[in-house]
């Protein structure tokens, strides 16, 4: 499926990387040998305790509200059949392909664990599906966040069984059509699983869907928080903004370290521009630029800043291993707490408000480009003929829509809790929904971002003669390849497309480093 080197499975901590790498390109799964060894060690635990006259939860015994209901050994594959066709009770359009198999790797990383108590075959089974490319359907609503994402990884687990339906091909493939899964996987010769104790509750206890959905928006961030700061100095030098409040020793007074990197990408990308040269001095007049250019490092530090810290959740809950309950490494079988979502749903929702402050001051610096009265001499919405043309004016109106709709986005879910299970499960975390919006969120950033640089790119063309800097005139020149720069008004949907897709694949963050040696 693909080049990619493979990622070891269950011989320590999966890394971000890793995650990324498979969900999202295909990289190939091995399991560590040490990792067989351990599953079915731990297993032996389970069978004596399912041999024990005595309840067990989760080995003998119903799941939630019924956790005390003793069940009789010749109905327990049937219980743990019922708990995940039950279970597998998700609403709504099926979620993107990278958010499941994120799902089906971070469980299989925890089933590898040794600590669940399943048998190899199941290890072996996910790892299988993962390699043949079998991508469950899994529904957009149906996981709460406690304990864990239940409905995902249910659906999941419903498909290693042979039941329910998936999609295959890999991530170069258009979307698959939806096949039995009884069918995928006898197609790529893995047999069906038939669960036996403590099964069904080892596949669906966990916070797998909310982690691997914080993991690719820390990954999207990274690139999107560099292009911010690209946007940022192009609308400075487009504006005639001033670089000076971004010096160094003026960074230094306020030591926050998200603020300090971005202020050192923008004398960095600002550097050497003939732009920026031509109104420096004592005869320059302008004692402050408006908020939305002096404060950029500002807003954009403390989006990452918060990154950082939610970098620093992802870490911990990737070397974490959840379960409930869970095989403990001297043979107890203990109840815990570990699934409930909270510590990745605040971080989510925290991103949440960072990326629509972004997207805020973005919208505020292209609204500036685009009006006389403050863009210091440039065309009303930089249209080609006043009067006959609009120019980029209604792309304002997008980048505005997108911010009021991220504002709503911003409303933590983590701060709701609606009681499920007959009262057992009285408090959840809704990491699931925090992790939806997020995407949502982060897609809409980088519109903003796109319609940023696309006004830029046109303002800069409009101060000819006069040439921006390194690292944002080649950022222009490579909007140019999409989007033709000022003339009359032409279908502009197309060009703020190109543009957005440049953002989202990294190309702009990258050509603006290249040439500005960042």
């Amino acid at each position: 499926m693909s080049e990619l080197a493979p990622v070891v499975v269950g011989s320590a901590p999966l890394t971000a990387s890793d995650v990324v790498a498979v969900a999202r390109h295909d990289a190939p799964v091995e399991l560590a040998p040490e990792a067989s060894v351990r599953v079915a060690d731990t297993r032996q635990v389970v069978d004596r305790l399912a041999a024990d006259p005595h309840p067990h939860y989760g080995v003998s015994t119903g799941f939630g509200a019924l956790a005390t209901t003793f069940i009789a050994p010749e109905r327990r594959r049937q219980l743990q059949a019922s708990l995940i066709r039950s279970h597998a009770a998700g609403t709504g359009p099926d979620v993107e392909r990278e958010v499941v198999r994120g799902l089906q790797l971070l469980r299989l990383q925890t089933l590898a664990s040794g600590r669940t108590g399943v048998r190899p075959e199941v290890v072996e089974a996910y790892a299988a599906m993962l390699n043949a490319g079998i991508t469950p359907i899994v529904r957009e609503y149906g996981s709460l966040g406690c304990s864990g994402d239940l409905a995902p990884l249910a659906h999941i687990a419903l498909a290693a069984m042979g039941e329910g339906d998936v999609r295959v091909g890999t991530s170069e493939d258009a979307a698959s059509e939806i096949v039995p899964a009884s069918a995928a996987l006898e197609a790529a010769g893995i047999r069906p699983l038939v669960l036996v104790e403590k099964e069904g509750l080892a596949l669906i206890n966990g916070t797998d869907g909310m982690l691997g959905m914080l993991v690719l928006a820390l990954h999207d961030l990274d690139r999107l928080l560099l292009t911010a700061d690209v946007a940022a100095a192009m609308s400075i030098e487009s504006q005639l903004g001033t670089d000076a409040v971004f010096a160094a020793d003026l960074m230094a007074m306020r030591p926050q370290t998200g603020q300090g990197v971005s202020a050192a990408h923008l004398r960095a990308f600002l550097g050497d521009s003939p732009i920026v040269l031509s109104h420096k001095g004592p005869e320059d007049g302008r004692v402050q630029d408006a908020y939305s250019l002096r404060c950029s490092p500002q807003v954009h530090g403390a989006a990452r800043d918060t990154a950082d810290h939610a970098s620093t959740i992802a870490a911990r809950e990737l070397a974490s291993l959840i379960d409930n309950p869970i095989i403990t490494p001297d043979g107890r079988i203990e109840s815990n707490g570990n699934f409930h979502g909270a510590p990745v749903a605040a971080v989510l929702d925290f991103l949440a408000i960072s990326v629509a402050d972004v997207a805020s001051v973005s919208e505020r610096r292209t609204d500036r480009a685009l009006d006389p009265a403050r863009n210091r001499g440039l065309p009303p919405f930089l249209a080609d003929e006043v009067g006959v043309d609009s120019g980029l004016m209604i792309a304002q109106y997008a980048a505005a829509g997108i911010v009021s709709e991220l504002k709503r986005l911003a409303v933590p879910a983590s701060v709701d809790s609606i009681p499920s299970s007959a009262m057992q499960e009285d408090h959840v975390s809704m990491g699931w929904a925090a992790a939806r919006k997020l995407r949502r969120a982060i897609d809409g950033l980088g519109r903003v971002l796109a319609i940023e640089i696309l006004t830029g790119a046109r303002a800069l063309d409009l101060r000819a003669p006069l040439q921006p800097g390194p690292a944002t005139g080649a950022v222009r020149d490579l909007i140019r390849t999409v989007a033709a720069g000022p003339g009359p008004d032409r279908f502009l949907s197309p060009d703020m497309e190109a543009v957005t897709a440049l953002v989202q694949s990294g190309a702009i963050a990258a050509i603006a480093q290249e040439h500005a040696h960042v």
